[in-house]
């Protein structure tokens, strides 16, 4: 009976985080209240705030439910130590972009966190978390390019932390304005041949890819002309 209830409780816990998602989607979050997710969703107010304290809470909670896969990532990336690591950095930020274009569930929660999100009253303290997420995002990606540096694969004149920025603004742009407008730019086919770009123009002089990632470019180069 107990381990029924527990299924019960979690079974209510994720229908709200659902339909607060599909509300948040169609509403947007300040103009959504917790009594319209309640309605959708077929429970009580009560029923919510057994869950959740409030609704920032609540959308902190629909936001965990999905992780960029950026620590996974770099998990994998600590495994292929002895690689390039400006292709180690190029394959973490690609996996944060494949997810947000082929996962429906992800590409609908981000588009709500950068379009349909505004940072007032109980969401102010949605910020910190956003700040915060940011912070991990450029660490990872720094990490890999004073890695590159070590190993004279970046140009003298590039700042890795400054690069990094770059990198995360050329991400988190093509990202948000893809969410926006998915005819802006073909993501899924394009991403691989802009983020290469970038990252080999961070390159020493004669520090070319090696031969994976040649491979991989040349790929790149086909498709991108092909459209």
């Amino acid at each position: 009976m107990v381990r029924r209830t527990k299924e019960q409780a979690l079974e209510t816990r994720n229908r709200i985080l659902d339909t607060a998602m599909e509300v948040f989607a169609r509403k947007g979050v300040s103009r959504t209240s917790l009594d319209d997710i309640a309605r959708a969703a077929g429970v009580t107010r009560g029923a919510i705030y057994w869950h959740f304290k409030n609704k920032a809470a609540l959308f902190d909670a629909m936001m965990e439910r999905v992780q960029l896969p950026i620590e996974e990532a770099s998990a994998r990336a600590r495994e292929r130590a002895s690689e390039d690591p400006l292709e180690l950095v190029r394959d973490c930020t690609l996996a944060v972009l494949k997810q947000v274009t082929a996962d429906e569930h992800c590409r609908c929660v981000f588009d709500i966190a950068c379009n349909k999100v505004e940072y007032v009253d109980e969401m102010e303290s949605l910020r910190e978390r956003h700040v915060a997420g940011r912070a991990r995002y450029l660490a990872q990606i720094e990490q890999g390019l004073r890695a590159a540096a070590r190993r004279g694969l970046l140009a003298p004149q590039v700042d890795p932390r400054l690069a990094a920025v770059g990198l995360h603004a050329l991400v988190d742009g093509l990202m948000r304005n893809w969410l926006l407008d998915p005819k802006y730019v073909p993501l899924p086919r394009v991403a691989r041949p802009l983020i290469e770009g970038y990252l080999n123009g961070l390159r020493a002089p004669g520090a070319g890819p090696g031969r994976r990632g040649r491979r991989r470019a040349a790929a790149s180069r086909r498709v991108a002309t092909r459209g």
